[in-house]
């Protein structure tokens, strides 16, 4: 249904024929760490996800899962070399 409280002509999951079903009937403003997120709106009330309700329970465990301004940092091991084989190598 389209939100009829915070987010204004927007589509929302948690909208119901009453208002908002979500905890406390209506959406909360991101916090400072969804800052440079291609996910937040502009609206007259705020500055809100267009994912979560709740930003701020996104991040009490860890990174949010959806957030767009932050990267997977792959640990890259080096690899194993054999330096038996690496010596014959060498010496071709």
């Amino acid at each position: 249904m389209i939100c009829k409280t915070m987010k204004k002509g927007v589509e929302c999951f948690f909208m119901t024929k009453k208002g908002c079903s979500y905890n406390g009937g209506r959406c909360y403003p991101v916090v400072e760490r969804c800052e440079g997120c291609e996910r937040i709106q502009e609206f007259p009330e705020g500055r809100f996800c267009s994912v979560f309700p709740d930003p701020a329970a996104r991040w009490r465990h860890g990174n949010c899962s959806m957030a767009t301004h932050i990267g997977e940092k792959k640990e890259t091991k080096p690899k194993m070399i054999n330096p038996i084989k690496a010596s014959k190598r060498r010496y071709s």
